[in-house]
């Protein structure tokens, strides 16, 4: 068989899973509504929605992960399914490479190459990496999507929609219209590689002064909105140094507390993706020197009062000053906030600007498992929500709190000891929301990007 023939055999046989996976993921949801929603034999219908998405491998795994990754969404049997599954999608042969090539940049696309390895050097969700030079010999990395994955998305987000309606069937007291439309915006915008290349151009941006996190450079004239070229930036797996001294530890938690909130504090934005993966550790003069930040799709951009709140819920915190704690969660978008709410949202946030409040030098969660980080607080929130709810997540809140909890679950793998109070004090010092809102309109400007609503 010709390997263009095998190529469409594969791709219609991707095809197939989606057809199958939407079956299977409602014949799970049904048995899970049966028994009260992740009632009864919950690890049961844990693996079997495990094995249903696991057959698809595309990009309802992403939405899957996602949902795994934001603590007590889901319960735990559920979540530890998911978060084993794995995004690697069946890899595109190099017939078909080429004609995907062929179809973003024209006949003469290897042209424009000095070389390019037909042969991916990573597999994901949406597209696949293959490394390649330029013609005056630089190393680049071209990330290919997948054909077709417009209707694919379309149709994961779907069923995405069904399973958060059942959650609030069964779940009156949490609202999940907001996240299920955050989750559905996120992930669209993720298939546009023009997109991605301009949160690139941010990053690089904001980022240009901070030696220890390098950002790749985009090549626009090798990109279009399905094939993104950057700069290839060598580096090690994170966890390669997680039995490092405690100094090379500290040195890369440090370098990622830099990479999240001086974006965040500067332009009003967050690498909204907290996998692994998405960060490398380069090396200088042989010792490890800061962190790559890669992948670019998942970025959120806020509008400055959000930061104003965030800012204003640490101030409001650590002064017990309760009428900025409830002005910061208002400026989030919460609503109808009664004192009780209050107290159970208070929960969550002490939790999460905890390291953040204490002047100290510390672990950011002491004797908590990466995987479990955020997990006890958040089911002691949605136990309290039962009683007290219902309340509406709003929208901006949820990639903020996924990121959050993310960044901790990086410095539990790396056992860092730092002052976060420190590092972020540094980080909102002088902050001012007209001074905020200057800044971030330059730096989307500079980087082509509309200013947020």
């Amino acid at each position: 068989m010709a390997e263009t023939d095998r190529e469409a055999n594969r791709f219609s046989a991707r095809a197939s899973r989606y057809a199958r996976v939407g079956v299977n993921v409602g014949g799970v949801a049904a048995r899970m509504a049966g028994a009260r929603l992740f009632g009864g034999e919950g690890t049961t219908n844990a693996a079997a929605l495990a094995q249903a998405l696991g057959g698809l491998k595309g990009p309802i795994m992403k939405v899957a992960q996602l949902l795994a990754t934001i603590p007590d969404l889901l319960p735990p049997e559920y979540a530890a399914e998911l978060q084993k599954l794995q995004a690697d999608a069946p890899p595109m042969g190099a017939a078909f490479v080429k004609r995907r090539m062929m179809a973003e940049l024209g006949a003469d696309w290897q042209g424009r190459f000095g070389s390019f390895d037909l042969k991916p050097a990573a597999a994901a969700s949406l597209g696949q990496v293959h490394r390649a030079t330029a013609r005056d010999g630089a190393a680049l990395a071209c990330k290919l999507q997948y054909p077709d994955m417009q209707s694919a998305v379309e149709a994961d987000l779907k069923q995405l929609e069904v399973a958060f309606a059942l959650h609030r069937r069964m779940n009156s007291w949490l609202d999940t219209r907001e996240i299920a439309k955050e989750i559905g915006a996120r992930v669209r915008e993720e298939l546009d590689y023009t997109r991605e290349a301009k949160h690139a151009a941010l990053y690089g941006a904001v980022l240009k002064d901070i030696d220890a996190v390098r950002v790749p450079t985009v090549h626009e004239d090798l990109s279009t909105k399905r094939l993104l070229t950057l700069s290839w930036l060598d580096g090690e797996r994170i966890l390669n140094f997680a039995e490092s001294p405690v100094e090379v530890r500290n040195r890369l938690a440090q370098a990622m507390f830099k990479a999240w909130w001086h974006p965040f504090s500067r332009a009003a934005v967050i690498h909204g993706d907290p996998h692994l993966g998405n960060y490398t550790v380069f090396r200088e003069d042989g010792e490890p020197g800061g962190i790559n930040l890669l992948d670019y799709g998942c970025v959120r951009i806020f509008h400055p009062r959000f930061v104003g709140g965030v800012v204003d819920l640490y101030r409001g915190l650590l002064e017990e000053d309760e009428a900025r704690i409830v002005h910061a969660y208002e400026v989030w978008g919460f609503k109808n906030l009664s004192r009780e709410i209050i107290d159970i949202l208070n929960i969550w946030a002490r939790f999460i600007y905890g390291p953040l409040l204490e002047d100290r030098t510390r672990t950011v969660a002491d004797g908590v498992k990466p995987g479990e980080y955020g997990r006890r607080q958040a089911f002691q929130v949605h136990q309290a929500l039962k009683e007290r709810g219902p309340v509406t997540v709003p929208q901006e809140f949820v990639f903020m709190d996924r990121a959050a909890v993310g960044l901790g679950a990086v410095f539990l793998h790396l056992r860092s000891e730092l002052n976060y109070h420190r590092l972020f004090e540094a980080e909102i010092e002088s902050f001012s929301l007209d001074a905020l809102t200057h800044r971030q309109g330059e730096a989307l400007k500079a980087a082509g990007l509309d200013l947020p609503l």
